[in-house]
């Protein structure tokens, strides 16, 4: 499996709406577009579809149904890829639960208390060079 940096095709997240995860898949030259396919923990979701923008050539609205048994506390992250190149075009991920938040906040108070111990630290360097 590659990931690709440089792809001919972008994704881009417009909005997750009652259940569905919605974005735009767009294509350099408006080619035809690959083979999509949507994967979590590598077991590839149903209803993922591709509409067709009649207005922009190379231009689609990709719908992805998000089951509801996927869906738990802590973060569930989804594959978009490209099939016939096994490549990855994108990915997006959904965070939910209670613990989450509190894992976050433990994560931001940890690093702010580091960022104020280097800030003493690069203080005290500095004093120091002066009086030197």
């Amino acid at each position: 499996m590659r990931d690709v940096m440089n792809s001919p095709v972008r994704v881009t997240k417009t909005r997750l709406h009652a259940g569905v995860w919605e974005g735009i898949l767009d294509l350099e030259g408006g080619a035809t577009p690959p083979p999509i396919e949507v994967v979590h923990l590598e077991t590839p979701l149903e209803g993922v579809s591709l509409a067709a923008d009649p207005a922009l050539p190379g231009r689609f609205t990709l719908s992805v149904p998000i089951p509801s048994v996927l869906l738990s506390d802590g973060v569930q992250t989804f594959l978009i890829r490209d099939v016939e190149r096994d490549e990855t075009l994108g990915s997006f991920a959904i965070l939910t639960g209670v613990p989450l938040e509190e894992d976050i906040r433990a994560e931001v108070d940890l690093l702010r208390a580091e960022l104020d111990m280097l800030k003493k630290a690069f203080r005290r360097h500095c004093l120091e060079m002066t009086q030197s």
